[in-house]
């Protein structure tokens, strides 16, 4: 009885990283809408514009309270994606040169970051970095506890969406490979 319990300590020791690594929470976290996103965003429809006086709109809270981020309203609006297919900021020479993303899109799939930076992040034994017009909006984020969600971005070749629960708001990253 005593080996029986000891082999089942060092089965759920051993079972504890994998765990952290995808907490399957249903989506529900913390953020502007309270929760992951049902889906990522639509593809953007309007013309290519450039924001005002040519400077970043994103970098004004669209409402009383919301982040100076681009970010998701509870609705499912994501609000700060809407610049179309051909936005220089995420113009990519080489798009998915180290493979794509194949760990789980959606609410379903919450990872737990799992130490890094901007230039380099990882969960799950994958790996991304943020885009470099991206970089000043995830200063807050936690990179080795927050939860995030990614989306594939219908709009910019080669980038995927990283959603962060705890705060609300996304950033593009940019898939480098799994360990």
């Amino acid at each position: 009885m005593k080996r029986t319990m000891q082999v089942l300590a060092m089965l759920v020791v051993a079972a504890l990283p994998a765990a952290a690594q995808e907490a399957h929470d249903g989506g529900h976290g913390g953020g502007v809408g309270g929760h992951a996103p049902a889906h990522g965003p639509t593809a953007y429809h309007g013309g290519d514009h450039a924001p005002p006086s040519g400077g970043d709109a994103r970098r004004v809270p669209d409402q009383p309270g919301h982040p100076v981020a681009p970010h998701v309203h509870a609705n499912g609006e994501w609000i700060g994606h809407d610049t179309g297919p051909n936005d220089v900021h995420y113009h990519m020479d080489h798009p998915w040169a180290h493979g794509h993303f194949g760990g789980g899109f959606g609410p379903s799939h919450v990872w737990r970051l799992g130490g890094g930076g901007p230039n380099r992040f990882s969960f799950g034994g994958f790996y991304f970095d943020v885009a470099p017009y991206d970089v000043g909006y995830c200063n807050d984020w936690l990179w080795d506890a927050d939860a995030i969600v990614i989306y594939e971005d219908p709009d910019h070749v080669g980038w995927y969406l990283a959603y962060n629960t705890r705060l609300g708001t996304y950033v593009h990253v940019e898939y480098l490979g799994n360990s």
